[in-house]
Parts: C-alpha cells; structure tokens; sequence
C-alpha cells in the first residue's frame, strides 16, 4: 500500500495540483490493485508484469517479440518467451481479486462462452483439436484446428460495451464445452454475495448443460435452437409400471404442439421495434428431466428473417420465479458484448498473436488477458479521451479508447515489479550437443456420447 501511495503522489506531482479529489482515489484504488495483482505472480513476475504493461501501452505491435520494444518492458526481447515459459500466476487469487473490485448493482450478470484460437499448422503443439469457427465463404465447414478457450465475466453496465472477464481457461480435449462452462460457473458462484443471472448462446441450451449446472445456486437463460425438442410435465401415475418421466412433446418448429401459452405481451421496444412475447412453462429435456425451464417465443415482425436478425427467437430461463414478462427476457440481449470483448481481446490486446510451443505457455498468456481487461475498467474514470481527427469525442470511454490512454496512466502510478539486474550473457548451447527435433502430435478427434438406443457394432453383426 505505501507504493500505491508513492505512485499517486507522483502522478500528482506530474499532473500538477489541479488533480481532483476522485481522481486521486481512483489513482491509488488502481495502483493498489496492480500491487496485489503483482503479489499474485509466484514465478518469473517482474517479466510477466512488465509484459502485461507492454500490452496496455501497446496499440498495434507487428509481431509478438515487438512487445519488447516498448518502453515499459526493461528486458531483452528473449524474456518474452521465458517469462511465459517460466511463469507462474496464482489464477484462484486473481478470481478473488476480481471478485473484489466488481462494481455495485442490483443483480450480477454473468455471460459465458467459447472461442477457438486457430493453430492449424503447429504440428507440434500438444492437445489440438477440430474447433467451431465461423467462416464467410458460403459452403465451408465452419471448423479449424487449435485450442477452444472458454470464458466467464461480468457485464458492469446496462449500456455499453464493456465485459469484465473472470475466467478464460482453456478446453482440455477430455472434456467439453459445456462441462467446462459449469465447472467454471460453480467456481463463480461460490465466490459471490448474491444469486447471478448467466447469460449463455444456443450451444448451452441442451439438458447436458442443465444437468451439469445443477445444484448451483444462479438463475440461467440461454437460447434454444429453433429445432430442439422438449417434454412437458409427466402425466400423474396411474397406480401400476413405471412411474411416467416425460410427457407430451413441444416441437419448437411444429405450432401444432405449443398449445395456448400462460402469459402473452405485446409491445413496442425503442431498440427492436414491434415486440410480441409468449411465454410457456413447465417443460425439460430430455436429458435432464429434473430441470424444469420456461420458454419464451420472442417475435419481430419488423426484423430482416436472416439468420443475423431472425424474426423468432426462442429463449429458456432455469431458475427461480420470473419477474414481468416485458423485462425478463431482454437481459438476453446483454449476452453479446462478449462478443465485443473477443474481437478487443483478438485485435487490441493481441491475445491470438504469439505463436507458443505448449498448451501451459498459451494458458499463462491468456490468464493475463482478464488482468489487462480490469486494469482499463478501472483506469476508465482517469483516463483522458484521445481521440483520432476523424473521430468524435466520447463522454463515457470504451475499452478501445481507455487502451490508447494507458500509457499516460502508467507513467504516473509507475509499477508494482522492480528494475532488472544484469546477469551477463548466456553461454549459448553447448559445443557437440545434439539436436533432436521436437514431437509432433496428432490432431484429436472428440466422438460423440454413445446412446442407450445407439448399440456397439460388434453386438450389430450377424453371429
């Protein structure tokens, strides 16, 4: 805490006297955060830290190894690989540390989901597998190779579009997407004060998904495919056999079977346009006949029909009872800004350039991405808008222009991390010590879970 003093007193040294009363307390809670954010790097942290700063003050690097090149990184361009090589960073503490600093409101808003980090021609990193990503060219499989990242933070505002990451682990190959989304929202969970609401795309709206978060005390409400299938209530036991688990069928592209639905509200959305909203209740899949959801049929007569912006949406809440159905299902369109933040993470914070050697080089990297994104949020109240002469000011700054004033915030805190010690020059690899060339590994190939109804081929052959 005395360097977060000093670094604040040195900022107003810099700015001259005309330094407000809350942006001295904005300075020092920033300063302050760096200073325990250090405390949770247990090895290599001077590097780490200083290659964290690079990235804050670096807008564009034309390579990795140019992150060495900025003024707050003090070492040889080499200690960017090492320090990712030899780091470690305590990822349970800097949860906490999150946690900590969230910004007040009525209700935490968590929004989760997966990317792929494309590495299709490293034959020699480990653990790669076929990922999901979009691709523009009509007829492609939209699939590459490479690690898939999973992701879990906070929407601080109901405008905007900041998103402040908690977790951004990676997908081993022995699990999947959305195991590894429960586990991560359980981790959460258990660190809050009060029941989140978790914001999460079609891919989650399956029983597996709800099966796999149960028990965790949130509310959830993701988007179901339009060609989905579900039950409804089982009717009562008739006395003999197995008691009944699944009743009628609700086919979301069948209207035959939807029935009259509970509630109903029309309306007009100052965004959206003409809004009708039905909602039905009571319904589970399959594969999770314990979780009872409600469904909410969403209708824009005014929308394209394209799968950009569909007419119909369908919706499912799993959690305790709903509020006003005019309300309710428009905290779904909160889910996007992580959007936003993958493409900010990709384009301004350089998360998919370096191109490492091994999955646990590539997972330190991407834990220092969160830290970055918290350090802009609360480095936003301070900053000074900078913008280009094409571009207009902004009263409330964006990620993008709180990043192009960051090198003047860190020049008045200063940093956490000391100075670097000289310790001469390497000797180089050994005279007469042979070289081998690094393994290669093959791709792997998720397989699909075998069904009940789905039998071996050996007991399908003929005897």
């Amino acid at each position: 805490m005395r360097l977060a003093q000093t670094a604040v007193w040195q900022c107003d040294c810099r700015m001259g006297t005309h330094t407000t009363t809350p942006a001295r307390r904005q300075l020092s809670k920033l300063a302050a955060f760096r200073q325990a954010a250090y405390a949770c790097f247990q090895k290599a942290a001077d590097a780490l830290f200083d290659l964290l700063d690079a990235v804050l003050v670096t807008p564009h690097p034309e390579s990795f190894p140019e992150l060495s090149a900025a003024p707050v990184f003090r070492r040889q361009w080499p200690s960017l690989y090492e320090a990712l090589q030899d780091g470690e960073v305590d990822r349970a503490a800097l949860l906490e540390l999150y946690v900590e600093h969230l910004p007040p409101s009525d209700r935490v808003l968590l929004v989760g989901d997966h990317t792929a980090w494309a590495r299709p021609q490293a034959r020699t990193l480990r653990d790669r597998t076929f990922e999901h990503q979009p691709t523009p060219i009509k007829g492609q499989k939209p699939i590459t190779i490479g690690h898939g990242y999973s992701t879990l933070g906070v929407v601080p505002e109901a405008t905007g579009s900041w998103f402040l990451p908690l977790l951004h682990e990676r997908i081993p190959s022995e699990t999947t997407p959305s195991a590894k989304a429960a586990a991560q929202l359980k981790q959460v969970v258990a660190l809050l004060w009060e029941r989140p609401v978790a914001l999460y795309d079609s891919e989650y709206g399956s029983g597996t998904f709800l099966q796999a978060t149960s028990g965790i005390e949130c509310d959830v409400l993701f988007r179901v495919r339009p060609n989905r299938k579900l039950r409804r209530q089982p009717p009562p036991y008739r006395g003999h056999g197995r008691p009944p688990i699944h009743g009628p069928v609700f086919r979301l592209s069948d209207p035959t079977t939807w029935g009259p639905p509970e509630a109903e509200w029309r309306g007009e959305d100052p965004d959206l346009g003409p809004v009708q909203v039905q909602r039905w209740d009571g319904f589970h899949f399959e594969e999770a006949p314990t979780r009872l959801l409600t469904l909410f049929r969403i209708e824009r007569p005014a929308a394209r029909g394209s799968r950009r912006d569909p007419r119909v949406v369908w919706l499912g809440w799993c959690g305790e009872p709903l509020g006003a159905l005019s309300q309710t299902w428009r905290e779904y369109l909160r889910r996007y800004v992580i959007e936003h933040w993958y493409r900010f993470a990709n384009q301004s914070l350089h998360w998919k350039r370096p191109r490492l050697s091994t999955p646990e080089q590539s997972e330190l990297w991407s834990a220092l991405i969160p830290l970055a994104c918290w350090q802009l949020w609360l480095a936003r109240p301070v900053a000074s808008d900078q913008p280009r002469p094409w571009q207009k000011a902004q009263p409330v700054l964006t990620p993008g222009r709180v990043h192009r004033a960051m090198g003047g915030v860190l020049a008045g805190i200063g940093t956490p991390a000391p100075a670097p010690k000289a310790r001469g020059k390497s000797p180089g690899w050994p005279s007469g010590r042979a070289r081998t060339k690094r393994t290669r590994y093959p791709v792997i190939k998720k397989e699909k879970a075998q069904t009940k109804k789905q039998a071996p081929a050996a007991e399908k052959a003929p005897p």
